[in-house]
C-alpha cells in the first residue's frame, strides 16, 4: 500500500504542481496587460496636464480680452455721454434760437409795413396769395418751428412784394 499512497501523493503533487504553472501564466498575462495599461494611462494623465496647461493659457487670453473689451466699452460709454451733453447744450441753444426768431416775428407782425415808393409809372399789384394756414402742432418745438417756418413765409412774400413793385 505505500507503493499506492507514494503513487497518489505524486500525483497529486504533479496537478497541484500543473495548477500552479497554469495559475503562474494568466498572473504574468495580467501583470504585462496592467504594465500596458500602466503606460497607457501615463499617457492619458500626460495629455490632461498639457490640455489642462492649454485651457490655463486659453482663460488667461479670455480674461485680458475681457478687460480690454471692458476698456473699450468704458471708453465708448464716456465719449457716448459727453456727445449726449453737447448735443443737450446745443438742443438749449437751438430752442434759445427759436424763441429769437419767435419774438422777431411777433414783433414784424406788429410792425406795419412801409410802401415802398414808386419810381416810374403805377402798376397795379397783383392780389397777394393768401398763405396757406397749416394746423399748430401741439408740442413746444413744433410751435417755435411753426413760429419760424411763419416769419420765414412773411420775409419771402415782403421780398416778393418789393421785386414786383420795383419790376413795374
Amino acid at each position: 500500500m505505500s507503493l499506492f499512497v507514494t503513487l497518489a501523493a505524486d500525483i497529486l503533487v504533479a496537478v497541484l504542481l500543473a495548477a500552479t504553472i497554469v495559475t503562474s501564466l494568466r498572473l504574468s498575462r495580467r501583470i504585462g496587460q496592467m504594465k500596458g495599461d500602466e503606460a497607457a494611462l501615463r499617457q492619458t494623465i500626460g495629455d490632461l496636464m498639457v490640455a489642462t496647461g492649454t485651457a490655463e493659457r486659453a482663460i488667461a487670453g479670455l480674461r485680458a480680452a475681457i478687460d480690454d473689451a471692458d476698456r473699450t466699452l468704458n471708453a465708448s460709454l464716456d465719449a457716448a455721454t459727453a456727445r449726449s451733453a453737447e448735443l443737450k447744450l446745443q438742443v438749449e441753444a437751438g430752442e434759445t434760437v427759436v424763441t429769437r426768431i419767435g419774438a422777431i416775428v411777433a414783433q414784424m407782425r406788429a410792425v406795419p409795413a412801409r410802401p415802398e415808393p414808386a419810381h416810374g409809372p403805377q402798376v397795379v399789384a397783383e392780389p397777394e396769395l393768401q398763405p396757406l394756414r397749416r394746423p399748430e402742432p401741439s408740442s413746444p418745438n413744433g410751435e417755435r418751428l411753426g413760429a419760424a417756418a411763419a416769419a420765414a413765409l412773411a420775409m419771402s412774400e415782403r421780398a416778393l412784394a418789393r421785386v414786383r413793385a420795383r419790376a413795374a
